[in-house]
């Protein structure tokens, strides 16, 4: 009885979280086309292909990743490498440059129309590898326990640093405490941590390059009426804030207001596409995304709550937590509550990599609740203080 209560719970869980996706996907594909229409028939060609990646994942079990889960982890580590020694030795064929950043490897060298970001691997490889290890571990019950978690977090955090971009950086570290905390971490450590990161971040700041302090400055001058920070460093922002005030409680309707159609805000249908659907669909229109992303993180913890298999269980967390930290900083970023790091907004965004990376999250998200097995022993993380 109870196993069929389970099952239907289960299935239904996963229904919602799949609506709740699909409903963001053509959200972001109506607001792609009212901003850039050419790249709205892109986008139609990576929801394709997440599908397929959606799919894949589910056809193994999750469990089965888990045991490669290393291997995964070390070849993004060697496509974040080939990233940074292709943008050392000049090889713009095989790794452009885009904007100053070589983020990308062209799938066909010489050829822009497919490329793959490793970062955006990375971050899935990083949560299956981080998983495996700390399942049925106890030693990061202690401080000193913590040290391999962390080393094994700096490895793509600095590769990927490097490259540079520091808005996926700001990922693996919730993802980390997430994990940790949900592990059996004690919260005294992480909070020690915590307190010593924060002391040490003006020290971060000093080594920043010139460009992405510029940017934590525009978060603290963003109210500035100096013509130089409207029309420079904070144009970008300055635009968004006035997309989202105008949008009222309702919106100015869809590919309606002129604002939209002549004078958008730069990667309005990218990293600020938040900004158009408030714009359009007001402050109702962004509860309702803000409640569909509701709807996947709370169901990510469900699963993982109903999850006795350890890496299950910290497998379901990391990628709720992902999600989760990819939403806050990008919404974050276009209402001026955090900086500007060229942060994708999940399954809404244009792009072909993050579309897919977090297709695969999801994928194995649902794998997890596919798949419970019968706990036949105590539930794991619970170990004594003494």
């Amino acid at each position: 009885m109870l196993k069929q209560i389970w099952k239907g719970h289960s299935r239904f869980l996963r229904l919602v979280m799949t609506l709740a996706v699909m409903a963001l996907v053509v959200i972001g594909l109506i607001t792609i086309y009212a901003t850039s229409p050419g790249d709205a028939k892109k986008q139609l060609v990576w929801i394709a292909l997440s599908l397929v990646g959606f799919v894949v994942v589910n056809l193994v079990h999750y469990r089965v990743l888990g045991r490669a889960a290393y291997g995964i982890f070390i070849l993004s580590l060697v496509l974040l490498t080939l990233v940074l020694v292709g943008k050392k030795l000049g090889l713009t064929s095989v790794v452009p440059s885009i904007r100053g950043a070589s983020r990308w490897i062209n799938v066909i060298p010489g050829s822009g129309s497919i490329r793959i970001q490793p970062s955006e691997i990375a971050k899935i490889a990083y949560i299956l590898a981080l998983a495996w290890y700390l399942r049925h571990r106890s030693s990061y019950r202690n401080l000193t326990g913590l040290i391999s978690p962390f080393a094994l977090s700096m490895l793509p955090m600095v590769l990927i640093l490097l490259e540079p971009d520091l808005g996926t950086v700001l990922l693996f570290l919730p993802i980390l405490f997430a994990m940790l905390f949900a592990a059996g971490a004690r919260i005294k450590h992480l909070l020690a941590i915590i307190m010593i990161a924060v002391l040490c971040s003006p020290m971060f700041y000093l080594i920043m390059k010139d460009y992405q302090r510029e940017r934590v400055q525009v978060l603290l001058k963003q109210n500035s009426d100096d013509p130089y920070w409207l029309r420079g460093p904070g144009y970008q922002l300055h635009l968004s804030k006035i997309c989202i005030g105008t949008g009222e409680l309702t919106g100015q309707g869809w590919n309606l207001s002129s604002f939209v159609q002549y004078k958008p805000p730069p990667d309005r249908h990218n990293d600020f596409i938040f900004a158009m659907i408030a714009h359009q669909w007001g402050l109702f229109g962004a509860l309702f995304l803000l409640m569909l992303y509701g709807l996947i993180i709370l169901g990510g913890i469900e699963i993982a709550a109903g999850q006795p298999d350890p890496f299950g269980k910290l497998l379901a967390i990391g990628i709720s937590a992902l999600l989760a930290a990819q939403m806050f900083i990008n919404i974050g970023m276009t209402m001026g509550l955090m900086p500007v790091t060229g942060m994708t907004l999940p399954f809404v965004s244009y792009g072909g990599s993050s579309l897919i990376a977090n297709s695969l999250a999801l994928g194995l998200l649902v794998n997890v609740a596919r798949h419970k097995p019968r706990q036949i022993a105590n539930r794991p993380f619970e170990f004594d203080d003494d």
